[in-house]
């Protein structure tokens, strides 16, 4: 038996080679939900999954928490192929549609929670009262959850995820059904519990969240991960293009601005001067139309460098990998 304290510095969570076929139908038409699926999750990191729906996100999370079996492959948590129940208590969990019991009332729904998850009967409701507050649901502890809204639903189920203080939360596409409020609100949870030292995986399709909170992420694709690291490893680090706002132009700028491939907008707004907005693309270009401007006396009003982002990247090798899938079906 492997010891869960002895694990420590190793990654809390390892999946190699993980396959998932599904028999479905009448005829047991076979389909491969996960094809060949590694990566790792270290202490202390915010790891993204990211992937459209279908791509195999969840059947990857359901096969780490045991609730559905791996065709081939292996995984662990806590160092753990099988863990035992013990092992299981330093995870918290929220799927994607998280199940509560309509009839019950928020600090009904917690108390039953922590009773399971074996908190003694004189720390639940404190623990209750702290995590209800944080998820922000203290408005509606007289309400039963069956009269919820989709967010705080979402909510109720975070809350349950942290009610006993996990080591590892595996999240579930968390931000699913919130509003802008919400969605902030939990960013801010993953980040506090990230700096007290916990550890987060989650899933999204929502491309901004993850870009904002993760060390790393895998991204996944008709059941593959067809790209995984560091973010500051992944993205391109060169200038795709940069935008510049001039005011005081000429027709001579604007003549010579054309002449070197720039591309120019006119905007007129009531109350201010006219601006031009050129755009060229790289870091070089730039300099070459600021280098006119200055030569005709422009007025910089703004300089703007677009980089690669996590919808860059993730449109790229998702087209990638559907080329590849074609030629070689």
């Amino acid at each position: 038996m492997t010891d869960p304290k002895s694990t420590d510095t190793a990654p809390l969570v390892r999946v190699e080679n993980l396959e998932k076929t599904f028999q479905i139908g009448f005829f047991r038409k076979k389909v491969e939900a996960v094809r060949g699926v590694s990566f790792e999750v270290r202490p202390g990191e915010i790891f993204g999954v990211l992937g459209p729906n279908g791509a195999g996100k969840t059947t990857t999370i359901k096969m780490l928490l045991g609730l559905i079996f791996p065709t081939k492959g292996t995984l662990s948590l806590f160092g753990q192929a099988r863990p035992e129940p013990e092992v299981m208590k330093r995870l918290g969990y929220l799927p994607e549609n998280p199940y509560v019991y309509q009839y019950l009332k928020a600090h009904e729904f917690l108390d039953l929670c922590g009773r399971l998850c074996g908190i003694p009967a004189n720390e639940r409701k404190k623990k209750s009262d702290a995590i209800l507050e944080r998820v922000g649901l203290t408005h509606a502890i007289d309400r039963p959850i069956g009269r919820f809204s989709k967010g705080m639903t979402q909510r109720i189920g975070l809350a349950q995820a942290l009610l006993h203080d996990p080591e590892l939360l595996i999240l579930d596409e968390p931000m699913s059904g919130l509003d802008p409020i919400g969605r902030k609100q939990v960013r801010d949870l993953i980040v506090e519990e990230r700096k007290r030292g916990k550890t987060v995986l989650f899933t999204s399709h929502i491309l901004s969240d993850v870009e904002l909170l993760c060390d790393r992420v895998a991204i996944f694709h008709r059941g593959k991960v067809t790209a995984y690291g560091a973010l500051t490893d992944l993205l391109k680090p060169e200038v795709r293009r940069t935008e510049i706002e001039l005011e005081s132009t000429s027709e001579a700028l604007e003549t010579e601005l054309e002449a070197i491939g720039a591309t120019i907008v006119r905007e007129a707004h009531r109350g201010r001067a006219e601006r031009l907005r050129v755009t060229m693309p790289g870091e070089e270009g730039a300099k070459r139309v600021l280098a006119l401007a200055l030569a005709k006396d422009a007025r910089i009003v703004e300089v703007h460098e677009t980089r690669e982002t996590l919808e860059d990247l993730f449109l790229r090798d998702s087209n990638l990998a559907t080329q590849k899938e074609d030629a070689h079906p």
